[in-house]
């Protein structure tokens, strides 16, 4: 090979790092092994040889490797201790020696049988630099395009790579229609054959904590705490949050001036309505706080059953329970209590039919 051929390929791997961001290091060692291949397919060698590349010059040598024994069976792979010796006297039973042995033409024949080798280990080094990427994102907001939908599966362009968002992942009645730009929970990220294989949620409590973050400074910035999070994905959610200092208000915070930061997360989530609720370490508060918008008369804990038994005014039941019990729903999955909720006349009443929801 000739010094301006040597260059060339140190230019392209240099290029390719640049613009698909594969470290030259790896594209170097894919086309050491590729030209192993080709020395051995073209010569019919048995040698056992590797290949060096200068990665500032682009000189191949093709050294061949022999084990120092005490004498050699296989002149191909063997060499005995006296001939070593006579070439460095430091080498000893078990060292390896190298010589070089590449073929004059050797440079022309290896740049064309190693390209299609090296375009794939190209192609798998990519892959390799996606994975790492994206599973480093696992738990975070992606943003894309939907590119096509395949039985149910949306399809999801996220520039150097495609997800999926299956259909237990999508928020119910929620339509996908090719272009729209939508945002997803990164669930998991797992290693295939054909490339990182990235797995998207629209429902995952994670992606409603994820935009508060992003669309709330005071919690990116730590003032304010998201404390706990409980959804019913496309319908309804409840977030309580707390903030340590007592002159910082964390539900005017979320919410926004008229509305605006919370507004800006339900449009991206399909109208989901959210209820921004004060965290409270008193149960009883904080179970009271759950029920929301409803007005809570008292709540009465029973801490060995962990079973609240909630009083409201009969004309709050209703609101309390929510429609199809959605709202109490909500309240016992984000305090973790069981609710009983009672209206205020039927206290006292044993026979009185009552509403109980559990987490």
């Amino acid at each position: 090979m000739t010094e301006r051929e040597g260059l060339e390929i140190v230019r392209a791997l240099d290029e390719l790092e640049r613009e698909r961001g594969v470290p030259k290091a790896v594209l170097l060692e894919a086309l050491e092994a590729a030209l192993v291949s080709a020395f051995k397919r073209h010569y019919g060698s048995s040698q056992n040889v590797r290949v060096n590349i200068d990665p500032e010059t682009g000189r191949i040598l093709v050294l061949a490797r022999k084990n120092v024994v005490e004498e050699a069976e296989d002149p191909k792979t063997e060499i005995s201790l006296e001939e070593a010796r006579q070439i460095d006297p430091n080498y000893e039973l078990g060292d390896i020696v190298e010589g070089e042995v590449t073929p004059r033409e050797f440079g022309r024949i290896a740049a064309q049988t190693a390209k299609q080798v090296v375009v794939q280990r190209i192609r798998e080094a990519e892959r390799g630099v996606i994975y790492e990427e994206f599973s480093e994102r696992e738990g975070d907001v992606v943003t894309g395009t939907v590119g096509r939908i395949d039985q149910r599966n949306v399809i999801v362009d996220l520039g150097k790579t495609e997800a999926s968002l299956p259909p237990h992942e999508q928020i119910r009645n929620e339509t996908y229609e090719t272009g729209m730009r939508i945002k997803c929970y990164v669930v998991e990220v797992r290693k295939t054959g054909r490339g990182p294989l990235v797995m998207l949620s629209r429902t995952h409590p994670g992606l409603l904590r994820r935009l508060l973050e992003l669309e709330v400074p005071e919690i990116s910035e730590g003032v304010v705490e998201i404390k706990a999070i409980a959804r019913e994905a496309g319908a309804r959610s409840k977030v309580a949050v707390a903030a340590e200092d007592p002159n910082v208000d964390p539900v005017g915070a979320c919410v926004g001036p008229r509305g605006a930061r919370i507004q800006a997360i339900v449009s991206e989530l399909a109208g989901e309505k959210i209820d921004v609720i004060p965290w409270d370490e008193d149960h009883s508060a904080f179970i009271a706080n759950a029920l929301s918008p409803a007005k809570v008369l008292e709540v009465r804990p029973d801490f060995l059953s962990k079973v609240a038994t909630v009083i409201v005014p009969d004309y709050q039941l209703s609101l309390a329970i929510g429609k199809e019990g959605q709202n109490a729903r909500l309240a016992a999955k984000i305090t973790g209590w069981k609710i009983d909720i009672k209206s205020e006349s039927q206290v006292g009443l044993v026979s009185m039919p009552r509403f109980e929801i559990d987490f």
